[in-house]
Order: C-alpha cells, then structure tokens, then sequence
C-alpha cells in the first residue's frame, strides 16, 4: 500500500516537472506572438484627416464639386497652396484626386507665391499658367475662384500671373475683373433674348460616376425678373433638364408655396410633392444638397429651413455644406 502512494507520489511530482520544463523551453504562444504583432500605437491619427472641396474636370468637361481628403491642421494660405496644387496637371496634389476627374491647369505651372488677409487672396502663378487651349481658359479662370473661394474665410482673389494682375485672357481676349469672385460664374449657360433685364443664377445639378453622385454648378444668364430662389426651384423641378449629362432628383410636381428671408435665414415652404418618403416624411439628400448649394452661391444667408405644410422638416447650415 505504501509502495503504491509513494508511486503515485513519485508520479506527480515527475508530471509537475515535466510540465515546469516545458513551459521553460517552448517561447511564447502562437496569442502572445499575435498579440505582440499589434500596433501599440497608430501612426494615423483620424482627428488631423478632414475633405475639403475643389472644382475639377469631369468626363465630361464640366467642373464639377469634388471633394479631397487633406490634413487639417494647416494655415488658410497653407490650405489654400494645397488646394491650387491639386488643380495642377502632374502636380504635387495629383494622387489626391478622385477616379472620374481631372485637373485643368497646365502641367509646370509654379504657385510663385500666396498671401492672405480680410477675406483675399493674392495669388501669383507662373506664366505656364496661360498654356492652355482656348475653349478651357475661361474654365481654368473659373476653377480657381470656385475652389479658393470653397475656404470659408475666402471671398475675393486677385490673379497674378509673373507679378502682373491678368486682366484678360491671352488666346479669347476675355476681360477679366480685377478682383475675382463667385460673380464671375461657372460652366456657363447664356439663354437670353436681349441684353435687359439679364439675371444671373448659378444652379446646382447632379451627376455620376460609377456609383457616386457629384456635384456641378451651372451660371445661367436668362431674361427672368424672378426672385433667383424661384428659378432655381422651376429648374431643378423641371422634367428636362438643359443638358442630357445632367440631373436633379426634385419632383417635377414639386411647388414652391413661399418664401421668407430674414436676416441670415432663408425660410422655404414647399408642397408634399418635395418628399421623396411621404409616410417618414423624409426628403432626399441630393435635393437637399442641389437647393441649399445653389442658394449659397445667390444668397447671403447662413441657415435654410425647409417646410413642408406649415411643418418644419429640416434646417441646414450653410457654412456645413461646403
């Protein structure tokens, strides 16, 4: 009886130190070695990743509102050099731009130098900048109001181009305002019958690449003594819109009941024919998007309250949406 205790004994106390021996020669586990793998610390901080918004050549060569992810902790100048890079053919900024579109100013063009202060931009490109065919200058023009005007604080821009302020484009002999700004319009659409009474509306339509949906701005010149809110609800509404390429979702039984501006606020009251979701009462995005783009680029205001039957819907902020 004894004997077999002591064997038992002798038993687990060998499997004790066969066990001890094993954990001493065999290195960490396979969860230890995955474990230590992982990153103990991401190299990517999310908080200094934001998009901000450039107006590039689509396939169709409009300019189009296309958004860029960029770093944010940057200075408005600094912003502003990165943003005109991405509009650079070859440029520094080329890798940032999404499938679908391209840059408009010709390849080697230098930014000389870039200075900002109480809401304007002094901006001097090198004369490689006036390389570029005739049907596209005006466009290129175009392209750097609208995406350095995208920056909040940025109304106005003075071009130069070697030190000296363009004033007229080389190969269409355009005049150009000295001081540039959103009034100088984009993708331009003249339909009018006589020069009085001319209004000038910039609209925002839809398109599409692949599955993505974008945004194209459209300066019409037509001879309508409407309230501009008016003609840009009669147009996105409309069941054909002016160019095959373009869209708007807005229901062609859409009406504009009302309006009511009041100071910074843009107050609309619409039909039920604006829902896209009568029963959750829900309107589409793209239609929102399309109104309130189009209204900050005719209006200064700062918020846009839909209404739907004397029913507040939704409230935008304008500043948000760029």
């Amino acid at each position: 009886m004894l004997k077999k205790i002591l064997t038992k004994k002798l038993l687990v106390t060998t499997a004790a130190f066969f066990a001890l021996f094993l954990i001493y020669i065999i290195p960490k586990s396979e969860t230890q070695d995955f474990t230590d793998k992982i990153p103990q610390k991401l190299e990517y901080v999310k908080e200094n990743i934001t998009t901000d918004v450039v107006y590039l050549l689509d396939s169709y060569d409009f300019l189009a509102r296309a958004e860029v992810v960029v770093n944010s902790n940057r200075t408005i100048e600094q912003k502003a050099k990165e943003l005109m890079e991405i509009l650079i053919k070859g440029g520094a900024g080329e890798s940032k731009i999404p499938n679908g579109f391209k840059s408009i100013l010709p390849s080697d063009t230098r930014i000389l130098s870039l200075k900002y202060e109480n809401n304007l931009i002094k901006i001097n490109l090198s004369k490689e900048l006036l390389d570029i065919n005739e049907e596209l200058e005006e466009k290129m023009i175009e392209a750097i109001i609208y995406t350095l005007t995208s920056i909040e604080e940025v109304h106005n821009i003075i071009l130069y181009v070697d030190g000296d302020i363009l004033t007229k484009l080389p190969k269409s002999k355009v005049n150009l305002p000295s001081t540039l700004n959103r009034q100088f319009g984009i993708n331009k659409k003249y339909d009018i019958e006589t020069y009085k009474d001319i209004n000038q509306v910039t609209i925002y339509y839809l398109n599409k690449y692949n599955d993505n949906f974008y945004y194209v701005p459209v300066t019409k010149y037509v001879n309508d003594s409407r309230d501009k809110i008016e003609i840009i609800i009669d147009e996105l509404s409309s069941s054909h819109v002016y160019n095959s390429n373009l869209m708007s979702f807005l229901s062609n039984n859409t009406k504009l009941l009302s309006v009511e501006k009041n100071d910074d606020l843009m107050h609309l009251k619409f039909n039920n024919y604006i829902f896209s979701d009568n029963i959750n009462e829900q309107i589409l995005e793209e239609v929102i998007y399309t109104i309130c783009l189009s209204i900050k680029d005719n209006y200064d205001v700062d918020e846009v309250i839909f209404d739907v039957e004397n029913k507040e819907i939704t409230k935008k902020v304008l500043k948000t949406i760029e």
